[in-house]
């Protein structure tokens, strides 16, 4: 199953995929408060057209989901995982704005660079891998 966010759709793993169908199968539309045939996983108030991100955030709020803190949370992890660049073009932001993130993180590239060698040598076991030796950041 995918879903689109934003301009990129994103398959989801089995069991958010359920809950999505789930969603699908009791989602209501706010203008008719009943079951709606809505392209919309969250229908709005005006026929054809999706939640509006007020709405959502407002749902979110009263389940204790506080988005900004949530965003900073996934962020956080992610620049102690990837190199800024990685993290720039996955999540579309620029690559100052990764930087500050991953020395705000103290992110060590060099375990995520690691981890593609492991990967890389496990795939084909002929492959000669040997650690590179990386310049000190300033």
């Amino acid at each position: 199953m995918r879903i689109r966010l934003g301009a990129v759709p994103v398959d989801l793993p089995g069991p958010v995929a359920e809950l999505a169908l789930q969603q699908v199968a009791v989602r209501r539309s706010h203008a008719v408060l009943a079951r709606t045939d809505s392209r919309w996983l969250f229908p709005g108030g005006q026929p054809g057209r999706p939640i509006s991100v007020w709405a959502m955030r407002e749902r979110l709020r009263k389940l204790g989901i506080r988005l900004a803190e949530t965003r900073s949370t996934a962020l956080f992890q992610l620049a102690t995982e990837l190199p800024a660049a990685v993290l720039a073009r996955t999540l579309g932001i620029d690559i100052t704005v990764a930087v500050k993130w991953q020395r705000a993180a103290a992110g060590d590239w060099g375990a995520y660079a690691a981890e593609i060698a492991r990967r890389n040598s496990k795939a084909d076991p002929c492959t000669d891998v040997r650690p590179v030796r990386m310049a000190p950041r300033t």
